[in-house]
């Protein structure tokens, strides 16, 4: 953990996939959880439950972080509810149908990147003003979740996804190194193929399992794979770690 044993970590996206891994994860680890989500209330509110199953406070609370009021709502609830905030996992994400560019229309870019990039922007900009030493904050870790689509490209695919990945790469560094400073360090976790929930929103619900020879590990990785690197990025053993994106992507 960041500090003591009265910090808050915000997952968004938390419902599912790396999002709930990261959020037991996390509280396996000492913190308690912010469980955010945008539609599926009972998987947020299970997920909740198993956090406070293992001895931590944990909320669940409703939010599109493309949704500034939403958001903000968000936060001050979790001002309210739970310990300082000390770490947030920029989690939430979306992925479409697979797609050209030249099938490509400006609604989907507009909602990709509305969630992808300007909500993890949002977050971390909440986040800094809680966390800063600039603000009277005690510090802590952000982690943002990007893909190894930001290297490959996604040609065919996703490259719509792949750029909002590759976004989150630069605020990556950029953020890390304006906060420095300021308590606050920030890293990235790019996941390879992994076999959760997503593929089914981009129509291919088989898709981790059918690229295992795209793979060098010749197998798709799993959450919780991902969601102890997310941790250990945000643990007190990664404490000189800030700027960094670490693939978990079985050498793809």
């Amino acid at each position: 953990m960041t500090s003591n044993n009265a910090c808050t970590v915000l997952v968004t996206g938390a419902s599912r996939g790396i999002g709930a891994a990261c959020a037991l994860a996390c509280a396996r680890d000492g913190w308690d959880v912010a469980v955010n989500y945008t539609r599926d209330t009972a998987a947020a509110e299970r997920v909740a439950r198993e956090v406070r199953a293992l001895g931590r406070r944990a909320i669940h609370v409703q939010a599109d972080v493309a949704d500034e009021p939403a958001l903000l709502a968000m936060f001050a609830r979790i001002d309210a509810e739970l310990p300082p905030l000390a770490g947030l996992v920029n989690n939430a994400g979306v992925v479409d149908a697979m797609a050209r560019v030249d099938q490509t229309s400006l609604a989907r870019l507009q909602r990709l990147f509305a969630i992808n990039v300007f909500g993890a922007f949002l977050c971390a900009r909440e986040a800094v003003k809680r966390m800063s030493t600039k603000y009277q904050g005690q510090g802590g870790a952000i982690v943002n979740l990007s893909s190894v689509a930001a290297k490959l490209g996604g040609p065919g695919w996703y490259v719509d996804y792949a750029a909002s990945k590759g976004a989150i790469d630069t605020f990556t560094v950029g953020l890390a190194r304006e906060v420095a400073a300021e308590g606050i360090r920030v890293n990235a976790v790019r996941p390879g193929i992994i076999d959760t929930d997503i593929h089914a929103s981009g129509g291919q619900p088989e898709r981790a399992h059918q690229s295992s020879a795209l793979i060098p590990m010749q197998r798709p990785g799993t959450a919780d794979e991902v969601a102890a690197a997310v941790v250990w990025l945000m643990s007190d053993a990664a404490r000189y770690t800030t700027g960094a994106i670490l693939d978990v992507s079985g050498g793809r």
